[in-house]
This record gives C-alpha cells, structure tokens and sequence, in this order.
C-alpha cells in the first residue's frame, strides 16, 4: 500500500501527515507531526524571511526528511504558503534544503484555495459552501459551488501577521483590537455583505479555528470530542474572544484545550472570526478537520476531478475497510435491517435520513470486535466516538455511536448526547436500535440462512414472516429475546414465522 507524506510550511506552522491508502477505495492517516517555525515572523514588517526563522524551517525540514526515509514512505510532498510566497529571500530556504535533495512546492493563493476547497468537497455533504483558511500570515475565502471551487481571494489576515503589526501590548489594548478590526473590515466588507446575502455555510479550516474550537468545547462540556463538521455558534466565540482579550498570552496557554504554541496569536485569529459572523449576521460557522494537505492527498487518491460520489456513503465504508468488516454478515444484517425498517414503516414515521442511518450503523455494528468479541458493542462506540465520520453532523454521529453501543443488548439512551439532539431522537433511536437489533438476531449463525423477512401488521401484532433455506431456529430464538423491545418502541407483540 502507498504511504504518501505530505508537508505545510506554514507561516506559523510547519506539519505533515502521512496517509496509507488503496486508490479510490480506503485510506487512513497513519501519523501527524507538527513543529513550530514562525516562518512569518517579521515578515510583515521587512518583506524577508528572517534568518531564525530559516533555521527553524531547515530544521523541522530535515526532521521531516529523516522520519520519510526511516518509515520508507513512497513519497514527500512539501508545500509552501503564504511566507514563501510573500517573502523577497525566500530563495534562501529553498537553496538550503537542496543539497538533501528536497524542493518545496510553492502554491499561489489561488491554488490553495482550491486545494481547500477540494478537502471541504470530499469532507462535508454540502454543495455550496464558503470556504475560509485562516493561517499565519494570510486568510483564503473561496467560493464552492455544486462541490467545485467557484473563485475566491487571499487577504493578509494571517493571525501571526496580524498579532505583528496591531497587537503590540499583552493582553491588548482596546485601541490596538480596534485598529485591527478597522483593517479586517476594510478587506472583508465586500465578503460580509456576500455572506449576508447567501444561504451556504461558511466553512473555516486551519490550526486557528480549531485550537478556537477545541477550547470553546472544553470550556462547555461539549459531549463529543470530534473537530470536523462542529458547529461554532457565534456568541460562543464572543464569549471566548473577549475572555482571551482579559487575559495575557502565560495565562491564555493554560487554558484548556487551547496549544500554548498559539496562544500569543489566536486572539487574532478569534477577532477575524468574530468581526466577520457578526458583519455577515451569521449565527456561526463549522469547523472542518481537513484542509490543504487533505487537498493534495486527494488528488493522489481519487482520479479527476477528484471528488468522491457520495462523502457520507464513503465516510462509512473507508470506517468499515479500515477495520475489515466488509463480510458476508455484516452485507445481510444491512439488507435484513433496511427490510425491517420498510416493512415497519407505516408505525415508525421515519424517512430516508434515518434509513440512511440506520444502513451505516448495520455496516459499523462490528466494529468492536476488532477489540474482542466481550462487549464487542461498547467497543464499537467507543471506536466511532475517537474519529470523525465525514458528511454526518454531530447529532447524526451521536446517533450513530448509540445505535451501535445498542445493538447487542440494553436499551438505547441519549442522555450523554442531550446538548446535540432532539427531543423526538429517543423515539427515533429506539425505532432504529429495534430494527437493527432484530436484524443482527436474525442472522445470529452467521450463515445467511435468511435470505428475506417481510413484516406484517395489525393493531397489535407485529408479524415476521422468514423465507429461510432451512428451519433457522437460532435466528428465531434469539429474535424472539427481544419481543420486549418491539413493545417499548412500536407498542405492539412479536410474532415470528418461518416459512422454511
């Protein structure tokens, strides 16, 4: 399998991530190193890369090399951004690294608003869509539509650039927060009446936003320690700026969630944010996990125009290769379950989003038994619980994970998830986890002896009638142990009939 490495010199970061892959059909990200460079350190003010600067990025270059050859990845991408493009010496970094035989990637801002665009259009199940990357020393806002990349501009707006030339005291002053406002409006006023006018979410990428995110999260006891697709309400960011402007950068890096390497600069970076969803009359924005380096990687692993068919059909399935669970079992629980949840539908209510759901929880149901068989359902949440599942909101993903905790046994509950449902989700989880339930039952031996289930209804009876190769009294048995769960979530008796 290929390991593809890929590198962002960043103007205040410089990381790589490595991805293990089959082409168009699943991948993993298999590592992630970050090292700080300030790469745009001063650069606002002289034009120049400074020569601390290029050492700290020779350096986290070399480390970068050195990990590739040890780990033998097939190939190393390095990228470089805003300093690289902005600085007059840049020449300087690239002539340093040469002699180890490495050449970095200089994108026009252009070119990485398209990459960004192209993460968020393989990540999000949205069509259309405000895109902005908020770096270290500029901000990319693009424009997609129908999950192509539509125009955008690059604004020096980077949060080191920023911290630079307006933040000089610690904590700031109000006329230096103003100052810098002033120059955010004057460059993003044509964006915030776009905004205003426009109905697409506006999707933010980069370290700021989710170093902003994560500690906006911790702060609130948000239930689900995921990144990618998090909604972030804008009073919430209000309430962080203006506690991040009371305090000083020591006392802002032992806040938690917060990376103490950010702490100087994201006060910046926060009143970007906050001056544009309060111009634009925004409520808030998601935070997206993936960004330019996702970007180039799917270039690599999807042909043109490298977009996936389907973000959430993919989401589940790379989540279900990954861990091998691509089974005969795990294929008919699926059919047997979305034959449940038609048959049932005239009592359940329900429509195509949940049997949606309900197909990707059958798919992932095993996923615990990579961990041991004991508990195996536990496990399963717990595993979805660590990643994100892209194209799904959180809500539907706390869903997900319950339906799955819930497959094997108990009665499902949303208490630990309040904060992201809906009232009507208990019901609904409970309509879900009953017809997944009887599913995994009714192909309990493993061995796909019932090959179809048809539901029959009265007032009082819910009737499955099997068409099985032969009597499967196993399958039966174990349905029948949960006829008590049928009752809570359809108000009616279990009756199961084979018809050999």
């Amino acid at each position: 399998m290929p390991r593809l490495g890929i590198v962002d010199l960043g103007s205040n970061n410089a990381r790589m991530v490595v991805y293990e892959y089959r082409a168009g059909r699943w991948f993993r990200l298999v590592d992630d190193i970050s090292e700080p460079i300030r790469l745009g350190e001063g650069l606002g003010a002289s034009g120049r890369l400074t020569r601390r600067a290029i050492g700290r990025g020779f350096a986290a270059l070399t480390l970068f090399a050195d990990y590739a050859a040890a780990a033998g990845l097939d190939e190393l991408v390095l990228l470089g951004t805003s300093a690289l493009r902005d600085a007059a010496n840049a020449e300087l970094l690239h002539r340093a690294i040469e002699p180890r035989g490495l050449r970095i990637e200089v994108l026009s801002g252009e070119e990485e608003a398209r990459l960004g665009v192209l993460a968020v259009a393989n990540s999000f199940a949205h069509a259309d869509a405000w895109v902005m990357d908020l770096g270290g020393g500029s901000a990319q806002i693009s424009h997609m539509s129908d999950r192509a990349y539509a125009g955008g501009e690059a604004h020096p707006l980077g949060a080191v650039r920023l911290t630079e030339a307006h933040l000089h005291n610690d904590p700031p002053r109000r006329s230096q927060v103003r100052a810098l406002e002033k120059v955010v409006a004057a460059e993003l006023e044509p964006l915030a009446r776009a905004l205003g006018r426009s109905d697409a979410p506006l999707i933010a990428m980069g370290g700021t936003i989710r170093n902003l995110a994560r500690a906006v999260q911790e702060a609130a006891g948000y239930p689900l320690a995921l990144l990618h697709g998090y909604f972030l309400k804008r009073r919430d960011l209000e309430d962080f700026t203006d506690r991040l402007l009371a305090l000083s950068a020591r006392r802002r890096a032992a806040l938690a969630g917060l990376n103490p390497e950010r702490a100087d600069i994201l006060v910046a970076g926060a009143l970007v944010y906050r001056w544009l969803l309060q111009a634009a009359g925004r409520d808030g924005l998601y935070v997206s996990g993936q960004g330019l380096r996702e970007g180039v990687f799917y270039r690599r692993f999807l042909p043109a125009p490298h977009q996936l068919e389907d973000v959430r059909a993919f989401a589940v399935a790379n989540l279900a290769s990954r861990f091998s669970l691509a089974t005969a079992h795990t294929r008919h629980v699926r059919e047997l379950a979305g034959q449940l949840f038609t048959g049932l539908a005239p009592i359940h209510g329900l429509g195509p989003r949940e049997a949606e759901l309900l197909a990707a929880a059958a798919a992932l149901h095993d996923i615990g038994i990579t961990v041991g068989f004991y508990r195996h359902h536990r496990h399963g949440g717990y595993i979805l619980e660590a990643d994100a599942l892209p194209g799904f909101s959180h809500r539907e993903h706390a869903l997900l994970i319950e339906l799955i905790r819930f497959h094997h046994k108990g009665i499902p509950r949303l208490d630990r998830f309040r904060p992201l449902t809906l009232a009507s989700d208990k019901e609904m989880l409970g309509r879900l986890a009953t017809c997944l339930r009887l599913a995994e039952s009714l192909e309990r031996s493993r061995a796909q002896r019932i090959r179809s289930v048809r539901v029959e209804l009265d007032e009082r009876t819910v009737r499955l009638r099997l068409e099985a190769r032969e009597e499967p009294a196993v399958e039966i048995w174990e349905a029948e142990q949960h006829a008590g769960l049928v009752r809570r979530a359809f108000g009616r008796k279990l009756v199961i009939e084979s018809g050999g």
